[in-house]
């Protein structure tokens, strides 16, 4: 098994070679072995074993075993000690999904703070299938059923190739001693009845079960990787991006067959999991919209548009007192007396000072706004305004208004009002500009 993992290494990782590296030590056969199996490559690694408290006097037997291997290997090790079950009620977690959290935010900090490059995992083949069962059980795409990534940014898993008997193997050929892990016999976790109840009958009608399985893999990762390309390319054409938002064509969606996994193609990195609602919004009136945790969908006229929810700019009015020359929030803008009007163009208007009531809002739409057009006579209201000119939702709660206390100076960028424009009368003209 080591001129294995040297070659897989060599051809796979080579980067590890010249890598700070952090190995995550149980105790238990598998990252044991790892930590032998780097050691004979030479690689640079330090070891990080996590006490979850879980199992009490063998959790601390355990750590004291790890302390023990990194002393008699004379390795680097850090240990540190969770109060797992707090964390897992105060998160409304499961113990399983709370020990990965305070594992890895820890490794992370470690990482950060001593220069670690990479974190390299103890995950091996039966890891993999456990992970493709649980995936296929849950109604996975194709990406969820290509096993555990060898590497994740950060993360390395170069056991992914070997089985846990060949593990096991070098382990008792080379005398090497582990700590078995009660927990792990204890079927009330999924992975554990895998691992005991399913793995072994579909072994019974199937000896080279992991073999195959391991093949199975590769070829599913091939396919992943042709649907990826298609649909990056598919998205290139697609998207439009203006200013934050992305705007997809509805006729070329409608095309799509079949569509609904296109659409959980093109629109999974965005958060989205409700497909029928995804799809119904195609055929939708214009202003239905749709919410994922990250992102939300709107259907405008011929345009889906998307929007990242996440970075909402939560300003909804600032004020701009008299004597103020330029203001930078939300957006930029310079107030300037000057003589005459010498520029003319929809981020300039020129208006009468002793019309204005100070401080200026500048705020968002509200309910019942209304304006006088320049250059129209009488009023409109701000709602007509924007379907006149086929405002979508996002870009009305995008607009912004200059207002002089309840009256409306200047639709930003788009429309003055007449009410406050400069006459003859005029004995002081203030240039305001949007940048």
């Amino acid at each position: 098994m080591l001129n294995s993992f040297k070659k897989h290494i060599t051809t796979n990782f080579p980067f590890l070679f010249n890598s700070k590296l952090l190995l995550a030590v149980s105790g238990g056969v598998d990252s044991i072995v790892l930590t032998h199996l780097c050691r004979k490559c030479k690689l640079d690694v330090a070891l990080a074993h996590c006490n979850f408290k879980l199992r009490g006097a063998e959790s601390d037997d355990d750590e004291k075993f790890v302390i023990s291997i990194a002393n008699h290997l004379n390795i680097e090790v850090f240990v540190e000690s969770f109060d797992t079950t707090s964390y897992a009620e105060d998160n409304n977690l499961s113990i399983q999904m709370a020990a990965r959290e305070l594992r890895y935010r820890w490794f992370k900090q470690l990482s950060n703070a001593l220069g670690f490059r990479y974190i390299v995992t103890a995950h091996q083949a039966e890891d993999n299938l456990e992970t493709f069962l649980i995936n296929l059980s849950r109604g996975a795409g194709l990406e969820g059923l290509t096993g555990i990534p060898p590497t994740n940014k950060k993360v390395v898993r170069p056991l992914l190739p070997f089985s846990r008997e060949e593990i096991t193997i070098y382990a008792i050929e080379n005398n090497i001693k582990w700590r078995e892990d009660s927990s792990n016999i204890e079927i009330k976790y999924l992975r554990n009845r895998l691992r005991h109840k399913v793995i072994p009958e579909l072994r019974k009608i199937n000896p080279h079960l992991i073999s195959n399985f391991q093949n199975t893999i590769k070829f599913l990762k091939g396919s992943s990787q042709i649907v990826k390309s298609h649909t990056e390319y598919l998205k290139s054409s697609l998207f439009i991006r203006e200013e934050g938002i992305i705007k997809i064509p509805v006729s070329q969606l409608l095309k799509l067959k079949p569509r609904k996994p296109y659409l959980y193609e093109i629109f999974k990195e965005f958060g989205f999991t409700a497909w029928d609602d995804v799809e119904s919004l195609l055929t939708a009136g214009s202003g239905k919209q749709i919410f994922s945790p990250t992102h939300r969908m709107i259907k405008d006229r011929e345009y889906l548009l998307i929007k990242n929810t996440e970075k909402n700019n939560s300003l909804k009015e600032f004020f701009i007192n008299e004597g103020e020359e330029y203001v930078m929030r939300p957006l930029a803008m310079s107030f300037f007396t000057v003589n005459k009007i010498n520029e003319n163009n929809d981020s300039v208007i020129y208006i009468d000072k002793e019309k204005l009531k100070f401080p200026l809002i500048v705020r968002k739409r509200k309910e019942g706004d209304y304006f006088y057009p320049f250059g129209m006579k009488g009023k409109k209201k701000l709602s007509k305004f924007f379907k006149d000119e086929k405002y979508s939702l996002l870009d009305k709660e995008n607009q912004w208004l200059l207002c002089s206390g309840n009256e409306i100076i200047w639709v930003i960028g788009k429309r003055a009002d007449d009410r406050f424009k400069v006459t003859e009368k005029t004995s002081e003209i203030i240039k305001i500009k949007a940048h």
